[in-house]
């Protein structure tokens, strides 16, 4: 088989929706995704708060401006991250069903 043959007979088999390695790709797709959200949980878990910053004027006087930056704080609970890390767990195991 040369390789014009391989080619249109590849872009066929595509075309059709008949690749041997589309199963492949999908579970595998799934398990770097499953993978992906349980990494996010263990963070959510390990860390349950954020704090960022913003910046507000204090004192405004004419071209002179003083200003302060103000913290403000997310919580969440780890049983968040727990949750999503069974989840991750989940997707893994489905995948590896397929």
């Amino acid at each position: 088989m040369n390789y014009a043959s391989f080619r249109r007979k590849c872009v066929t088999d595509s075309l059709k929706g008949n690749l041997p390695f589309n199963k492949f790709i999908e579970t595998n797709s799934m398990k770097n995704a499953g993978i992906f959200i349980l990494i996010i949980g263990v963070v959510l878990t390990i860390f349950t708060a954020v704090t960022f910053f913003t910046r507000e004027k204090v004192v405004d006087l004419g071209s002179i401006a003083i200003t302060a930056d103000k913290p403000h704080h997310v919580y969440w609970s780890p049983w968040i991250g727990v949750g999503v890390m069974v989840l991750g767990v989940v997707i893994i195991l489905v995948s590896a069903k397929k």
